[in-house]
């Protein structure tokens, strides 16, 4: 079941997700809309079902033709990666001046890359690692599902705005 069939859903770029929006309702949004809010961020979550447990780790990623690429070194989060092959990924965000927060989810299949012609271009990507720890994998997700949400943060009496 894609976004626009989930139960209760408002389809993107219907009235009802026009509505929605303008009434603090959820908003769902299409694929193109998507990746537009996942290329705007540089942070994500990685989540991974290994032998009956569930690991979420933070990384920085970049998108690459329809997928998610990340580096990582050796260590438990390829070991489950490499394990699992499916994983979940998400990202988030939070416009304050216009009160909107969103979330994106892709589900899909993680594939170490291992040829050297997908491994040399993943290095001429802009993508660094954030500590000084050597990352010399790369991973890509490849998508099977991305949904899409976004609304209107309530700010009632005795609300804080949200601290992102």
């Amino acid at each position: 079941m894609d976004a626009s069939e989930s139960k209760g859903s408002v389809v993107p770029g219907s009235a009802a997700d026009a509505e929605a929006r303008e009434s603090g309702g959820v908003e769902v949004l299409d694929a193109q809309k998507c990746w537009e809010l996942l290329s705007s961020v540089e942070v994500g979550r990685l989540a991974v079902a290994v032998a009956g447990d569930v690991d979420i780790f933070p990384l920085n990623f970049i998108i690459d033709d329809g997928s998610i690429i990340f580096r990582t070194a050796e260590g438990t989060k390829l070991v489950e990666v490499v394990l699992s092959g499916r994983v979940a990924f998400e990202a988030d965000g939070y416009d304050a001046g216009l009160g909107l927060a969103w979330s994106v989810v892709l589900k899909g299949r993680a594939e170490l890359l291992d040829k050297f012609e997908d491994i040399y271009r993943a290095q001429d990507l802009p993508l660094f690692p954030w500590n000084a720890t050597p990352k010399e994998r790369f991973v890509r997700i490849v998508p099977d599902k991305l949904t899409g949400r976004r609304f209107t943060v309530a700010r009632g009496e005795g609300v804080d705005s949200p601290k992102v």
